[in-house]
């Protein structure tokens, strides 16, 4: 029978994983997006005064943000929203355009989301998902782990109520460290005390759960859940000390959900903006990928990139025109959702709607917030950010990328974000470059009774004095060529009976103009010594273009298919 029903054309412009949602997930959805929420509540207001942005746009940025996302995003459980490292990046760019906490800053804020989230959406457009790989995971390390530590210095101030100021964050700290006696002390009590429970939270709370009996997932799970317990533990102190006046609050928070309308800015501040707002988005790119796959690999999922860049282009634009500022995945947020029980993103549909509760009717609850409160909570949360195990693998696995990620801390501490960025940058630009042009040559001979060629250095091979065999490990390009041709004289005139000298190029994928010149050269150099040059094992497209070339014709050796041809046929000649 022929199955006459219309298509629902509605459910065409749904995500594949709400077409295919499922009642059985609705429990976990709902449940991960209350405990979600739990921690996304005193994050918001944390991250936005970390921007220098009121608290209550913290919230807004926590709203639409993850509704779009659900929209066009890939993974199953990010958690998208206000993160530490954008936020620190937010307020890098404009303080020194606009008094924080000013209605142009916040336009401004508003403007840097979304710019970035059009390049991100426009990129995932073109499908550049590529542009993950653009920093190395060092030096990423390297970016967030400094970032991190600017966090921390600066969250001082609020922290111990501390006035003082610094162009960077070692003047900074050797003016918190010379002004300590100006701390205020009930300030510096409250605060070290919330940073003191969030410590010991963090680092034994999941593990005394678990000797009392609960499992081990709920255990972390209450554990990640200790800054909305010290949040709203702090809100009651407060009232009930009445110490509102005496310490530095949040104040009055707006009620009501925030009004839709695009951020203005004048065309010269739009233009200032535009490369902030490029790094801002990809730098939130490639952290939000990171977690999306480190977490669609644990639950057997696939994280689609160019997706991700749709997903967190339509999460920033939406912030933007919600009055938020740049948002992006959240690694402890993620973590919470996913432990919480999401599944699928549902649960960030749900928790907006949990959101959107909390602006309604509940904004009032946290107008006694101590400052100082929240700068423990960002502080902490900073850090969880700082990556030694990266370090320690980096320094005994290639000291290069070790390198890379303590220059890019480096520039970011003692320089700023926007120039560590640069330097994180130009790190791996270099660190490409200099592996390229440093390319593995081994000298190799053949394996006892069999037809491989391995290097002398390593195995116990046959050789000849009067052919010379060369394997080049990587393609030849004109930042290394020199080095090649300087290795293979080098090892001419350690050889100096040679005759023959085979250059086996299996590892060889392209033969660029420059390095096309130098082999003429050298073979050129090679005939006045009266030593013929032979190539072995090329692949067939470096071949095809070298046959474009005069080089094969020139040649004073021959081409052989194999390492082993050439062996047998120079050793009988």
């Amino acid at each position: 029978m022929t199955d006459n029903t219309p298509p629902n054309r509605f459910a065409a412009w749904l995500p594949d994983w709400l077409r295919r949602y499922q009642r059985a997930a609705i429990t976990g959805d709902m449940t991960a997006a209350l405990v979600a929420t739990l921690l996304l509540i005193p994050q918001g207001l944390a991250y936005a005064a970390l921007a220098g942005l009121p608290p209550h746009v913290g919230l807004y940025a926590s709203l639409l943000p993850l509704v779009a996302y659900a929209a066009f995003g890939s993974s199953m459980v990010l958690s998208v929203g206000p993160v530490a490292v954008l936020a620190l990046m937010t307020a890098s760019t404009l303080t020194p355009l606009f008094a924080p906490g000013s209605a142009e800053y916040v336009a401004a804020a508003g403007m840097l989301a979304l710019l970035s989230g059009v390049m991100l959406f426009v990129f995932g457009l073109l499908r550049l998902g590529v542009l993950a790989q653009l920093l190395s995971h060092p030096v990423i390390s390297g970016f967030i782990s400094g970032a991190a530590v600017l966090i921390i210095i600066g969250q001082m101030r609020p922290l111990l109520g501390i006035d003082v100021s610094g162009a960077s964050a070692v003047t900074l700290l050797m003016a918190l460290v010379a002004n300590i006696d100006d701390a205020l002390p009930l300030t510096s009590m409250v605060g070290l005390g919330a940073l003191a429970l969030l410590v010991l939270a963090r680092l034994f709370l999941a593990r005394a759960l678990v000797r009392l009996g609960l499992p081990a997932v709920r255990a972390a799970l209450a554990a990640r859940l200790a800054p909305m317990v010290v949040v709203l533990g702090a809100i009651v102190l407060v009232v009930i000390q009445g110490w509102q006046n005496t310490l530095h609050v949040v104040g009055t928070l707006p009620g009501g959900l925030p009004s839709l309308t695009l951020p203005t800015s004048d065309w010269s501040v739009i233009q200032i903006l535009l490369l902030p707002a490029l790094a801002i988005g990809l730098v939130g790119f490639v952290e939000s990928v990171s977690i999306g796959q480190s977490m669609a690999a644990r639950y057997g999922q696939r994280l689609n990139p160019d997706a991700e860049l749709r997903g967190l282009g339509a999460a920033n634009m939406a912030s933007a025109v919600s009055g938020g500022f740049p948002v992006t995945g959240s690694f402890a947020r993620t973590v919470v959702n996913a432990e919480g029980g999401a599944r699928t993103p549902m649960a960030g549909l749900f928790a907006a709607a949990l959101m959107a509760l909390v602006l309604l009717g509940f904004t009032g609850l946290f107008s006694a917030l101590p400052l100082t409160v929240l700068a423990a909570t960002i502080i902490v949360a900073a850090a969880g950010l700082i990556d030694l195990n990266t370090l320690r693998h980096a320094w005994r696995y290639d000291r290069t990328d070790a390198v890379a990620l303590l220059g890019t801390f480096a520039g970011v501490v003692l320089f700023g974000v926007e120039a560590g960025i640069a330097i994180g940058i130009g790190l791996s630009l270099a660190t490409l470059v200099w592996r390229a042009s440093r390319p593995h040559i081994a000298v190799v001979g053949r394996l006892p009774g069999t037809e491989h060629f391995r290097n002398v250095n390593r195995y116990e091979v046959e050789t000849h004095s009067s052919v010379l065999f060369l394997r080049i490990d990587e393609n030849l390009f004109f930042g290394n060529v020199r080095a090649v041709e300087d290795r293979v004289l080098s090892e001419l005139k350690r050889q100096p009976e040679a005759r023959h000298l085979v250059l086996i190029m299996s590892s060889v994928s392209r033969v660029d103009g420059t390095a096309l010149d130098t082999l003429h050269g050298l073979n050129k150099e090679l005939a006045k010594r009266n030593i013929l040059l032979h190539l072995a094992e090329v692949k067939g497209p470096v071949l095809d273009r070298l046959a474009r070339s005069s080089l094969l014709e020139q040649l004073s050796g021959k081409v052989f298919m194999s390492a082993f041809e050439a062996e047998v046929f120079l050793a009988e000649s």
